[in-house]
């Protein structure tokens, strides 16, 4: 009888614990500013793709909409900046060419190391465009 009794006691406790725990996991907002800010550099991410492509049919795998079977994505904030990886390619017959991408607090591109041959005299010129072997 006193076992019966124990075991009900213990778990009426570990169901409050678990209860109030979840409560206090769901109700808190810095997880969810903190995603915002991640989709935030990730869209800005997508736009400085776009635009150093220039592709009309560009496929971009990132945080955002991630393939693993084409690689894994990773966005990681460093201080006001962050860092955000992924792929592209710009159509069907070309190859994956992954990517990471440094942006500043503002969103601005700060450095990009790229895996392209197509950017080759770019990246002699533009000292933020960095090529990878």
């Amino acid at each position: 009888m006193d076992h019966r009794i124990g075991r009900i006691g213990f778990a009426l406790l570990a169901g409050v614990v678990v209860a109030v725990s979840s409560f206090k996991w769901i109700t808190n907002p810095e997880g969810r500013e903190e995603r915002v800010l991640q989709v935030a550099a990730v869209e800005s991410s997508r736009v400085h793709i776009r635009e150093l492509v220039s592709a009309e049919s560009l496929e971009i795998v990132d945080p955002l909409s991630p393939n693993r079977k084409v690689g894994k994505v990773y966005i990681y904030p460093e201080g006001s900046a962050w860092s955000v990886s992924g792929f592209y390619r710009r159509n069907e017959d070309d190859a994956w060419h992954p990517y990471l991408m440094s942006l500043t607090g503002g969103h601005d591109l700060a450095l990009l190391k790229l895996e392209d041959k197509a950017f080759t005299e770019r990246a002699k010129k533009d000292p933020v465009l960095k090529l990878s072997p």
